[in-house]
């Protein structure tokens, strides 16, 4: 058992090592500063089995004028429109590509 955040930390499997492990996630909200490091604006510690989107719902959709950058798991049309429309603010996310079979 842990001996830190025993509230929010989940208990996983590792297949490959045989091992269990317990584990959290670090949500950070950071300022672009060209030169310069980021500077954290907002830091969040969730448990590991929570969904990333979920973090970003209830933390930080309602920040006006912002640009967030974020991996394929942000890609949610509805919070994009609402946060357009609401706060002025997106979400960018990579392009998903499309796999073309091979002939």
């Amino acid at each position: 058992m842990p001996s830190v955040a025993k509230e929010i930390s989940n208990k996983g499997f590792c297949s490959t090592k045989s091992i269990y492990y317990y584990s959290l996630k670090l949500h950070v909200l950071a300022f672009h500063r060209s030169d310069h490091l980021p500077f954290p604006e907002s830091i969040v510690i969730i448990s590991a089995s929570e969904n990333d989107l979920n973090v970003h719902k209830q933390n930080w959709c309602n920040i006006l004028n912002h640009s967030f950058f974020g991996n394929k798991i942000y890609h949610d049309s509805e919070l994009l429109k609402d946060m357009i429309s609401f706060s002025n603010s997106q979400i960018l996310t990579p392009a998903k590509t499309v796999k073309t079979s091979r002939s």
